[in-house]
């Protein structure tokens, strides 16, 4: 038998009863230290899901249930875990959250509760790996809809969000794997990160910036089922500069058909406004321009790491990964501007229009 003391216990109690994993006293210890270390709660799914999907093929059922209906699960045990009291939810209004009255009856979400939802349908959509032609729009459109609805748009914001340890879930660039290439080198990729740290040495607004990208390298017989290889990671350092910014839409409909001009710290987007946001919440007039953070990077430093074992040379190895990886996970001054964060989720532009999806990465160590 278990008693909430307050809102706290109950999330500890509703994340017990969804989850049997948490039922190991191992499981359970680690999830209550990645808390104690001063985690935010939001990230909870990132933390989880390997420990979640570790004996489960098939899928995990608790899993499942929090991902419904766009995550609203994994929303509410966030309200509930919250480290600090003023951020936890109410018991009035976890009754009216969308996890417990579910499709039955007609609630009308917060903002948050939006946010939430489109962030959590982007890293569905990119967990299922399915790129087709309705998918890649889907995602773009999605991730528009969260860059309109930016909850932290302020300088001062970014500086407080942006530390921290982020993994690439999905760019809106060209994507080349191996499925259907024939490449020298089979190089296959794993987890892409992109980390933000303070710098000391800058009174400026300025991060220390570091892209981790690893990767195996398997052997050069026909495509194995056994995915092992030699393992590699690419590291690219750089101090990146912020600054505030603009990120400009225009109308493609425009009368006069001259080109306009920017300023340097404006970035700008061609997009068709009529069409893109009609219908889109309650905007009677749609935005034609949204703030961003710009981004400015010094030096680049490379270096990359590989195994003794390796099947190929150093450079077919670099030129095979630079070709799977987004352009901005490796040339860093390619990124122009960050235009939606939380404590989540993080989009940046590149240079070209593309946008890269991040979710915030925590750990326990």
């Amino acid at each position: 038998m278990m008693i909430a003391f307050d809102m706290r216990c109950v999330g500890f109690m509703m994340a017990k009863m969804v989850l049997k994993e948490l039922m190991d006293a191992s499981t359970f210890t680690k999830f209550k230290l990645f808390l104690n270390k001063g985690n935010d709660s939001s990230c909870l799914r990132e933390f989880l899901l390997p420990i979640l999907c570790q004996d489960s093929p098939s899928g995990n059922a608790g899993l499942q249930m929090l991902d419904r209906n766009c995550g609203a699960g994994w929303n509410l045990l966030s309200l509930f875990l919250a480290t600090k009291p003023l951020e936890r939810i109410s018991c009035l209004d976890a009754l009216r959250h969308p996890f417990l009255c579910g499709p039955k009856w007609r609630i009308f979400p917060s903002m948050d509760v939006i946010r939430w939802g489109l962030g959590s349908t982007s890293v569905r959509m990119s967990e299922d790996y399915i790129y087709g032609r309705y998918q890649r729009r889907r995602l773009a459109y999605l991730v528009e809809l969260m860059e309109l609805l930016n909850p932290h748009p302020k300088l001062k914001d970014w500086m407080d969000l942006l530390p921290g340890r982020w993994r690439l879930q999905y760019c809106t660039g060209r994507h080349l794997g191996l499925t259907l290439r024939q490449p020298s080198c089979r190089v296959l990729i794993g987890n892409a990160f992109l980390s933000f740290a303070p710098d000391g040495d800058s009174g400026e607004a300025s991060l220390l910036l570091a892209s981790d990208v690893n990767f195996k390298v398997m052997p050069i017989s026909p495509w194995p089922h056994d995915k092992s290889g030699c393992p590699g990671s690419l590291l690219v350092k750089s101090t990146v500069r912020m600054s505030s910014g603009r990120r400009l839409y225009l109308k493609e409909d425009d009368d006069d058909g001259s080109v306009p001009r920017f300023a340097p710290h404006e970035s700008v987007s061609h997009v068709s406004l009529s069409q893109k946001w009609k219908g889109v919440g309650s905007l009677k007039e749609l935005p034609f321009s949204l703030p961003a953070a710009k981004l400015i990077q010094d030096e680049i430093d490379v270096a990359m790491k590989l195994g003794p074992s390796a099947p190929c040379d150093a450079q077919t190895v670099l030129n095979e990964v630079r070709t799977q990886i987004p352009p901005e996970m490796f040339d860093v001054s390619k990124l122009v501007c960050g235009t939606y964060v939380d404590s989540r989720m993080l989009v940046l532009r590149g240079v070209n229009g593309s946008a890269l999806l991040f979710s915030r990465s925590c750990s326990v160590n």
